[in-house]
């Protein structure tokens, strides 16, 4: 009998699952889209936690005030739903009164690599089941207002941080592709794992990288899904046919939830990546 040959895919959009007794499961969310995003995170988030078995939660924020910023108010909001830290990005500073509360927030955090004397924090380091696990963020340069280089920041925060942290995620909130890609690669073996965020369109190349750090282009979104990236699709739409300016304002409807799961070991290890993108019908 002849052996018949089965085509695989590539490795690199296989999701990697190593058998290990795990330690802890870290939730990574999308950049969260005003009301849509928030209304779905309060009706589904519990439940996602215990089918998952969550331990600890990061979302991006920075969309979560009507599509651009972040009150005090939605802070309190998202802190109340169990997430543990929220990111921000390029639309950190559209709310002003984001100045007020920024350095007295326990659990926000901007892009560390805006200039020296920015307010707020670009990293912090938190303690959950006995694990310190640092989150970091940072916002990419290409396509997208000039801050410090990336590259150089993360060297320098990884090396403020080195042994303090057990574990160690960046989320990397960028416009360009090869920017994304250039840091995981950069980061392979320096850091536990990357989720992009800005984008909010969430890709399928998630992977473990040899040298163990967890990867993933863009998680997406959570927020409306029948709209142009969280906004009014008829809007978008009107604005890319005239090349007039319009008020974007966010859709209504369904939503959209993408996330990726981090899985490490009782070592601290990577040991799996799981993307989850949720369709409300």
């Amino acid at each position: 009998m002849q052996n018949k040959k089965v085509r695989q895919k590539p490795p690199f959009f296989n999701i990697i699952i190593v058998t290990m007794e795990v330690n802890m499961k870290i939730l990574c969310i999308g950049d969260v889209v005003g009301k849509p995003g928030r209304n779905y995170l309060e009706q589904n988030l519990n439940r996602i936690i215990n089918e998952q078995s969550i331990d600890f939660i990061i979302a991006n924020g920075e969309n979560s005030a009507g599509g651009v910023g972040i009150t005090k108010e939605i802070y309190d909001e998202l802190i109340s739903m169990d997430i543990d830290v929220i990111t921000l990005g390029n639309h950190s500073w559209a709310k002003k009164e984001v100045f007020d509360y920024i350095n007295v927030t326990d659990k926000l955090i901007r892009p560390a690599n805006y200039p020296e004397n920015t307010p707020g924090a670009g990293y912090i380091i938190v303690e959950k089941k006995g694990t310190k696990i640092a989150v970091i963020n940072m916002c990419g340069r290409v396509f997208m207002e000039c801050l410090e280089c990336p590259f150089k920041t993360i060297d320098y925060i990884l090396s403020d941080i080195k042994d303090k942290a057990d574990i160690t995620i960046l989320d990397f909130h960028a416009e360009a592709t090869a920017e994304k890609i250039a840091m995981g690669w950069y980061l392979d073996g320096r850091i536990s794992a990357i989720f992009g965020t800005h984008t909010h369109v969430q890709t399928s190349d998630e992977i473990i990288l040899p040298n163990g750090t967890g990867y993933i282009t863009d998680v997406g979104m959570t927020g409306p899904f029948e709209s142009v990236l969280g906004m009014d699709k008829n809007i978008i739409i009107k604005k890319f046919i005239t090349a007039l300016p319009g008020k974007f304002e966010v859709a209504k409807g369904n939503a959209i939830f993408g996330a990726i799961i981090f899985d490490f070991n009782t070592d601290n290890n990577l040991s799996a990546v799981k993307r989850l993108l949720y369709r409300q019908s």
